[in-house]
């Protein structure tokens, strides 16, 4: 069966949080036996900042960031069994609706939101956006987070399902690693500067750092360059996915900021969650509701309000203790938290939508 995947992209991670999911969750469905077109525009500086070779489970077509060149990725969605459109390819989205037009009667409609607190907020701002017309024909939609605040609204909207499909640990990528001098910290914080995140990581690392001169707090993720930073806190810029292991495995502890709406919606665990719970590190997180369904508070993870308790647990932490929860995070995550075990329900959702979408068109 042949699976196409419009996103942003497969192959660089830069200013790109979702690459990991979309590795992990393809490579793994390719295992069910799907082959894979992965369609990413040449957009946003990634190619020149590729992460990775092009895999061999999946092939990837790069256009050029152009209108006819997207029409061209749009017309080779006629080519599979079921297309996938990702929210957040950055150029042409409102366009690249145009794969479920494009699409042969017979094969699968998905909508995959990697941001859907955003998005529906978005479709609750302007209920004319081209996508609210599409999700009626939709075989489902599939979002990266959300929980049943997501699954309600995207029905409200006029979708015919909506699953979320949850961010995972791939342990072939993500996995203890020597410590790396580099990376020595007390608490280090891996996140880009975004505009609905930048107050929260202000709150939960900055003022940390702020209130405690003597501990050493690392930060990585672009963006920062300008950012008024306590004397403390040390930025490095970019740090490449080869460097994620050692980057979570030699501090202290490391923390998890989530953006706005998906703390405010929660269920929505990042990627960083499963990165730094795979590699055994000790992972301390802003609250939000839902989290005690990944990781178990106190014994897996620590978790905060605000910047105060980051403090208080940080202060608190001995290096046996951070082992101890990192070790547990580690075996939470291998258990009940991989893209194995998402891929299976993933697989067995799109072989059974195609069988119904083959019985409407056959009624």
């Amino acid at each position: 069966m042949k699976l196409a995947f419009y996103g942003s992209s497969l192959l660089s991670a830069y200013w790109n949080g979702a690459a990991t999911y979309y590795r992990g969750m393809l490579s793994e469905l390719a295992r069910h036996g799907w082959d894979i077109t992965f369609y990413e525009p040449d957009a946003f500086d990634r190619q020149s900042h590729r992460d990775i070779d092009p895999p061999d489970w999946a092939k990837v077509v790069v256009y050029p960031a152009t209108p006819e060149a997207c029409a061209q990725v749009i017309a080779r969605a006629a080519e599979a069994d079921v297309v996938v459109k990702a929210s957040g390819v950055g150029v042409f989205d409102d366009e690249l609706l145009g794969v479920f037009s494009a699409a042969r009667p017979h094969a699968v409609r998905i909508f995959w939101d990697v941001d859907a607190p955003a998005t529906l907020a978005d479709l609750r701002r302007d209920p004319s956006q081209p996508l609210r017309a599409a999700l009626a024909d939709l075989d489902a939609v599939f979002t990266y987070g959300g929980g049943p605040p997501v699954i309600a609204a995207y029905e409200a909207q006029g979708a015919r399902a909506c699953r979320p499909i949850y961010n995972a640990l791939d342990p072939d990528s993500h996995h203890p690693a020597p410590a790396d001098a580099r990376f020595e910290a007390d608490l280090s914080l891996l996140a880009n500067r975004l505009p609905d995140r930048e107050r929260r990581i202000e709150d939960f690392f900055l003022e940390p750092a702020a209130l405690m001169p003597q501990r050493r707090f690392l930060l990585g993720g672009s963006g920062w360059a300008d950012k008024a930073i306590p004397q403390n806190v040390r930025a490095l810029g970019h740090v490449g996915t080869a460097d994620h292991n050692a980057f979570n495995c030699t501090p202290l502890a490391v923390l998890n900021v989530s953006r706005d709406s998906m703390a405010e919606n929660g269920f929505s665990p990042a990627t960083r969650v499963f990165e730094a719970a795979g590699a055994g590190a000790c992972l301390i997180t802003d609250a939000w509701e839902g989290v005690e369904l990944f990781l178990e508070p106190d014994a897996e993870v620590l978790v905060a309000r605000d910047g105060q308790e980051v403090a208080e647990h940080l202060a608190a932490l001995t290096p046996e203790r951070a082992a101890e929860i990192g070790a547990a995070a580690r075996r939470r995550v291998l258990a009940d938290h991989t893209y194995a075990r998402r891929a299976v329900e993933v697989n067995d959702r799109l072989r059974r939508a195609l069988a119904e979408r083959a019985e409407r068109n056959a009624a």
